[in-house]
């Protein structure tokens, strides 16, 4: 029994209508279910991107509480890295760190409305190494 892959990843943020601004309006992920005042969920590939409000889901009573506060951090890896790259600068969105990985790839960092660090993979950069 092995795990394939996570899911759901979580965001916590104060303000749901600047998140679908952003992972929406410009990072461009599918917006699947909004609750006012409580989180927005968007879809990123086959993960789901959950974004909470953490003074609310930290009272859950159905639910299991959770919360979160400070700079979170999550990757997504997109097929055309270059052009990722040209569309955050286009969106006047600025690049905090590029990182040199192996074999000559890289990754950029940069950060959403809230603080959070968001970094973008080329393909293939956490993949195991291929067998012979």
């Amino acid at each position: 029994m092995t795990i394939s892959h996570i899911k759901e990843v979580c965001l916590y943020l104060p303000d749901l209508d600047r998140a679908e601004e952003f992972y929406h309006g410009k990072l461009g992920l599918s917006v699947i279910s909004k609750v006012a005042g409580r989180h927005i969920f968007f879809r990123a590939g086959t993960t789901v991107l959950l974004c909470f409000i953490p003074e609310v889901t930290a009272q859950e009573t159905t639910l299991p509480p959770h919360y979160a506060h400070g700079k979170q951090h999550l990757a997504f890896e997109v097929e055309d890295y270059p052009g990722w790259v040209e569309r955050l600068n286009a969106l006047e969105i600025p690049i905090t760190h590029t990182q040199p990985w192996h074999g000559g790839r890289e990754s950029v960092y940069f950060e959403d409305p809230f603080g959070h660090v968001l970094e973008l993979v080329p393909p293939g950069l956490w993949d195991p190494p291929e067998k012979n």
